[in-house]
């Protein structure tokens, strides 16, 4: 089990996502410790403790992260035919406030929370994915979850979810796929967007041989969002070249 901490920004970024062993994790049923970091829930906000070494240049991550739910949520959908994997939004519409020492950070702004769980390895169902969540003006959150799956696997997936601050939520017709300039590695990828609206990469977080993280302005649901957009490819996931690399950015710690 790791704690993923991504910052972005020339000055302080980092990257932490050290596996840790059964020794150095515990659980209650409102906290989990993950080696020296924490999650715990105190009843109003999801509490973040995180004190990790960021890799490959060894700066430490130290401070506190809190997640204030505007309402908490049970939409549950399966992403495979077969339901061995699915998918859930916990707390869709947020509030963050981050406050880190080292790097000296802190902000707050939108956040987002939701849960990704298996029965299987991911890239026995799935051959590729595109996924994005927008802000809308009337505080509500969209998500698109855009799935092609594996040989065998069946037809191609979408889910597309409109989420309010007080959980309730609806589907929506989404727009037209559409398609995004190549990542840096070759990535393709795509993005449902309204016809006639800007698209482009605003900006680009994370550029790697198997995903892709982006900043996007789109079109959705008649407005012009700026959507967290990625694509996420499993055959290059679990190739060869990949699988080494991966320890020198994920770490294991018995």
């Amino acid at each position: 089990m790791a704690l993923n901490v991504a910052l972005y920004g020339r000055d302080a970024a980092r990257w932490t996502m050290t596996e840790r062993g059964r020794r150095q994790l515990a659980r209650s049923a409102h906290e989990l410790n993950i080696g020296p970091s924490r999650v715990q829930w105190d009843g109003a906000a999801l509490c973040i403790d995180i004190d990790e070494v960021a890799v490959p240049l060894p700066r430490r991550v130290r401070g506190r992260v809190r997640v204030h739910p505007l309402g908490l949520c049970r939409f549950v959908a399966a992403l495979d035919a077969a339901g061995r994997h699915r998918w859930g939004p916990i707390a869709p519409c947020a509030r963050i406030e981050v406050d880190l020492r080292q790097p000296g950070l802190r902000w707050s702004g939108h956040a987002y929370v939701d849960s990704n769980e298996g029965d299987e390895p991911v890239d026995r169902a799935f051959r590729t994915w595109d996924w994005s969540r927008a802000s809308l003006r009337d505080g509500s959150t969209a998500v698109v979850y855009d799935l092609r799956m594996a040989p065998g696997g069946g037809p191609e997936r979408l889910i597309a979810r409109r989420f309010a601050p007080d959980g309730s939520h609806a589907a929506f017709e989404p727009p037209p796929r559409c398609g995004l300039p190549r990542s840096r590695w070759g990535l393709g990828r795509t993005q449902r967007s309204d016809a006639g609206a800007t698209l482009r990469v605003q900006q680009s977080l994370e550029d790697t041989p198997f995903y892709a993280r982006s900043v996007l302005q789109a079109g959705l649901l008649g407005e012009q969002v700026v959507a967290v957009h990625e694509t996420l490819h499993l055959p290059r996931l679990v190739s060869t070249p990949v699988q080494w690399m991966l320890p020198f950015r994920m770490p294991r710690r018995a």
